[in-house]
């Protein structure tokens, strides 16, 4: 029987396999999707140009190709530009030909025009990997084979499959389709699990759509990202630079009034006052106001149990009948009727355009008395402890 320079057992080849794979996915979320598409952080030469290389063996994708594409998604996300929305073209076209739907996208030079700015144009790029994309595919077949035999083809087919199949298609599919959502955003991004590993953290992609430009996917304690890990590590050996990640929120409570800094604070750290807002006043006056209805009424209280799930979600997302069962719970609630309105108000906020920080801090400070008026503890509580917000001091 043939055998490869590499001699191992069937579960060694597996493990070969799962190694080789890895180490794919670990050059598109770092190398492609951080450092290029999103400018997170600063590879070392060396680790850039390996992960370049090492991407052209494995999956023949340019650079280019592939930050231009994703950036578009996110410019266009979820609209008929969106190169692979499956709320526009359909999850099971989305989860089945990803791959097809970015070759095709890669074909429209607008795009790459707009989004495909600051990638690599050096003479490797220009003569070996763009050019000759689809040799290096061949090239790794090669070197499979002569280094563990004939099963090498097959270790070679994983290597082919496992991007197309989880990036192009769960990522790009499920991920905008089935999971649960840390923070409310204008898409429809989930997270799919917590633990991202078989994707490099990718998994985490609501986490990413609410900070597009961090070079860190996770967000919760219990949450992990594999890649934010070999990130960490490269950063100790001097081989990456992290640029950006996600702000973080702290209280400080010698302060008892709005100033600049809690202005600063609740305008760059929005997604997570909001989640905490979701968390601390919805939920709880939700709860509160659950245990005093009549169960009886079968139909009211059916109104009223699925009422927290839809006032928390982003509006822009509920579709016509959930915005009228929503209207209808909370014309049968005031209380919570008075909670959706507060939160409304205060994304309101910060979605004012061309407004000076002195207005942003009247406006956080007619809030806050607003909400301390309503009479509902869970509103102001959330609002002493909003006076108190600051950034955190965020060691990359």
């Amino acid at each position: 029987m043939l055998e490869g320079l590499i001699s191992l057992p069937w579960w060694g080849h597996l493990i070969a396999a799962l190694i080789l794979t890895h180490i794919t996915i670990a050059a598109v979320t770092i190398y492609l999707h951080r450092h290029q598409a999103h400018r997170a952080l600063d590879l070392h030469p060396v680790v850039s140009h390996f992960f370049r290389f090492w991407l052209w063996l494995t999956t023949g994708m340019i650079t280019k190709e592939w930050a231009a594409i994703h950036r578009k998604h996110h410019a266009k996300v979820e609209t008929p530009d969106d190169p692979h929305s499956p709320q526009v073209k359909g999850i099971k076209k989305v989860l089945l030909d990803g791959a097809e739907l970015y070759r095709q996208e890669a074909k429209n030079r607008q795009t790459m025009e707009k989004y495909g700015h600051g990638t690599p144009d050096d003479w490797l790029e220009r003569t070996v990997y763009t050019p000759h994309n689809g040799k290096g595919i061949v090239l790794m077949l090669l070197i499979d084979v002569l280094l563990f035999g004939p099963i090498g083809i097959t270790i070679w087919a994983v290597q082919m499959i496992w991007i197309p199949l989880f990036a192009a298609g769960v990522i790009n599919g499920i991920g905008h389709y089935w999971g649960y959502r840390n923070f409310e955003v204008a898409d429809a991004s989930t997270n799919i699990v917590p633990w991202g590993i078989l994707i490099g953290g990718e998994e985490l992609h609501n986490n990413h759509h609410t900070f597009g430009s961090s070079a860190k996917l996770s967000s919760k304690w219990w949450e992990f990202d594999i890649g934010w890990m070999y990130i960490r590590l490269m950063e100790m050996l001097a081989l990456a630079r992290v640029k950006k990640i996600p702000p973080e929120l702290a209280c400080d409570t010698a302060k008892q009034h709005i100033d600049v800094e809690t202005v600063k604070a609740v305008i760059t750290g929005r997604f997570h006052v909001m989640a905490q807002f979701a968390r601390e006043v919805m939920k709880r006056v939700h709860r509160e106001e659950l245990k005093k209805a009549d169960r009886a009424d079968r139909e009211s209280w059916a109104l009223l149990k699925r009422a927290r799930r839809l006032m928390v979600r982003e509006a822009g997302l509920l579709d016509e009948a959930s915005h009228k069962w929503l209207e209808k719970a909370l014309e049968n609630n005031g209380t919570l009727k008075t909670v959706y309105t507060m939160k409304q108000k205060l994304q309101d906020i910060w979605q004012r355009s061309a407004t000076t920080q002195e207005h942003l801090r009247q406006a956080l400070q007619e809030w806050c008395h607003e909400a301390e008026a309503t009479g509902i503890e869970a509103l102001r509580n959330f609002s002493q402890k909003l006076r108190t917000y600051t950034l955190a001091p965020t060691a990359a």
